[in-house]
């Protein structure tokens, strides 16, 4: 189960992840499990985990600590076993260092830290990659030697998303297969 932290409003990020009980805040017309229950027995993935407000934070580690939440509205305590990956872009090291992410959170998360350098430093990692995404758009289309090349010269900012996005936009553009 995934949930992008940076996507929904502060308010919202917390429902999501703990769920709530009918008319816990103005909306709540019925139960709504949270990702983390829906989650259970299994992984739940917080993508952008360095946008989460300080005040989320805390619950967050109250939860890794317990392993049990509760839902908004609720003082039921819902039992879990769970696994839990964090990505973001923010370095949380220098983030807790400046006091913008909690140092007890990174310390709580940082079991296994996987450190993936942008797509222009794995430069051997781009034609495999921009293959794969034209497949999956267009198997038909094939690359051809310059694109290839500039593929292989660009500095790929957006990194991996950006590729996907060139390879699904040769895979509309295109008017032959030899692209």
């Amino acid at each position: 189960v995934k949930l992008n932290c940076a996507a929904l409003p502060a308010e919202l990020v917390e429902s999501e992840l703990f769920g709530h009980e009918k008319g816990a805040f103005t909306g709540a017309y019925q139960n709504k499990r949270g990702h983390f229950e829906i989650a259970n027995n299994g992984t739940l993935f917080l993508d952008e985990l360095g946008d989460m407000p300080l005040e989320l934070q805390v619950k967050l580690l109250r939860v890794l600590q317990e392993r049990c939440i509760e839902r908004l509205g609720s003082n039921e305590l819902i039992p879990l076993d769970i696994r839990v990956i964090a990505a973001t872009k923010v370095d949380l090291k220098d983030a807790s260092e400046a006091g913008d992410f909690r140092e007890d959170l990174y310390y709580r998360l940082n079991v296994i830290n996987l450190e993936l350098p942008p797509l222009r430093q794995r430069r051997e990692e781009i034609l495999p990659l921009a293959r794969q995404f034209l497949r999956g758009r267009s198997p038909d289309k094939r690359l051809s030697a310059a694109a290839i090349r500039m593929l292989q010269d660009y500095p790929w900012p957006g990194n991996v998303r950006e590729l996907a996005n060139a390879m699904e936009r040769v895979a509309i553009l295109a008017r032959n297969d030899l692209v």
